[in-house]
């Protein structure tokens, strides 16, 4: 594949228009209905996004989220980091996260490194919005992306924040979109209506991500908006579910974020309550798990001068050797080269695998390792076997390929996705600050 492609097809937006579920990893539940993209927000919410000036571009770089309802349920994750940004710190500590009215979010400054600084910044840009809004501070959520040791531009924001405060309206999310992203190639959004047996509610969302990603989260946003009603014991379990099932899954580099966040607001605008231990707690889950596997896949595709994705399914041994097998294999500079020329070198995987799992309990050498590329079965207890070259070196051409790996012992299994590595990637890096 040429650069200026990504694993979807043309990264620009001409043509016509693609399904949001596109991805063979990602089951459609069959009472999901995917919406028109100008469909607007789902009941009780608004958005705007606008120019402030961070970027030297001029792109937009300032967005803002609000939720109407007077008693809203939120739920949010953030990065794993020792090192958090300063708009994760002030969340995290000065946040009613199951209540949000309202999110701030920029790009362009990651605010991130910034000491003490960049908390008094932080807290500035969320009364300002506070202010604006007729909010407690506590109930608005701050998030920034961008480059790391950048101090915040508090000025511009805080005029940005009155211009996007007068702009704010239910189909303002496509214009949160663009504010959000950085070196992201597409948008990452979608329109969901969710048919469940008290009745219909709509789901939609809006993500930025495409490089500093790894298994353990990624250098994104999410933030995701339902006009169902749930508790905020609900909203916690299944946003915390899902995340574990997709953007805790998702790896471009390895490198873990100090920015990341995901945010569920809940404006129960649809009349629908969302009973714990339900059948439309159950189905509404399915439809979350689904929206946000395939943003955390598109995430993955969009990684930096990607051209080609995979996931690696391991089962077998424990649950803490799988899942190092699996970020060995994703993370592997060898193992993602490979993938990026459709190069059947099973043995980098091997080679991973075993480097990873030399040593601990449970893996003696030689590993007795299965691999199967795409179907076709290349290793048998740590020994090549015989097998269709021609037709392995056809199926790793795909613009989404599978590896699966079997340890020794039974029970664990999981999975990453992964982009491969190109010459785009060094390049969008070694020029990103400068």
């Amino acid at each position: 594949m040429s650069a200026g492609k990504d694993v979807y097809g043309d990264r620009s937006s001409d043509g016509p228009p693609q399904p949001f579920f596109r991805s063979r990893w990602v089951p459609v539940p069959g009472h999901v209905r995917e919406l028109a993209l100008d469909s607007g927000l789902p009941a009780g919410f608004r958005a705007a996004g606008v120019t402030c000036g961070i970027k030297p571009s001029g792109n937009p770089d300032l967005a803002l989220l609000v939720c109407d309802a007077e008693n809203p349920v939120s739920a949010a994750r953030f990065t794993a980091t020792a090192a958090p940004a300063a708009p994760v710190l002030l969340s995290k500590e000065r946040c009613k996260l199951d209540a949000l009215r309202a999110i701030l979010a920029n790009s362009g400054c990651a605010n991130a490194a910034t000491g003490k600084r960049g908390l008094e910044d932080a807290a500035k840009t969320q009364g300002a919005t506070a202010a604006a809004l007729g909010l407690d501070p506590s109930t608005v959520a701050v998030a920034s992306t961008g480059g790391i040791s950048d101090y915040l531009p508090v000025e511009p924001i805080i005029k940005g924040i009155l211009a996007a405060h007068k702009q704010l309206r239910r189909e303002g999310d496509a214009d949160l979109q663009k504010a959000i992203q950085t070196t992201d190639a597409f948008e990452k959004r979608a329109c969901l209506e969710v048919e469940l047996p008290s009745g219909t509610v709509h789901l939609s969302a809006q993500c930025k991500g495409a490089g500093m990603i790894s298994p353990r989260f990624a250098t994104m946003f999410c933030f995701v908006q339902t006009d169902a009603a749930l508790e905020p014991e609900t909203a916690d379990l299944l946003l915390g579910v899902c995340v574990k099932r997709s953007f805790d899954r998702a790896s471009v580099d390895g490198q873990l974020s100090t920015n990341d966040t995901a945010i569920l607001m809940c404006s129960g605008a649809s009349g629908v309550s969302i009973v714990p231990e339900s059948e439309d707690e159950l189905r509404f889950g399915e439809a979350l798990d689904a929206l946000l596997r395939q943003l955390a896949i598109m995430m993955v595709a969009d990684g930096e001068g990607a051209a080609r994705i995979a996931r690696v399914i391991v089962r077998g041994g424990d649950l803490d050797g799988a899942e190092a097998a699996a970020r060995a294999v994703a993370n592997s500079p060898l193992v993602k080269t490979a993938l990026h020329s459709g190069d059947p070198n099973w043995g980098r995987i091997v080679q991973a695998v075993g480097g990873e799992l030399g040593g601990r309990p449970g893996f003696d050498a030689p590993l007795a390792v299965d691999v199967t590329l795409e179907g076709i079965h290349v290793c048998s207890a740590g020994a090549a076997i015989a097998y269709d070259e021609d037709a392995l070196a056809r199926a790793l051409q795909a613009k989404e390929v599978e590896y699966e790996i079997t340890l020794p012992g039974d029970g664990a299994e999981t999975e990453v996705f992964f982009s491969d590595l190109s010459h785009e990637y060094v390049t969008f890096n070694a020029d990103y600050h400068t």
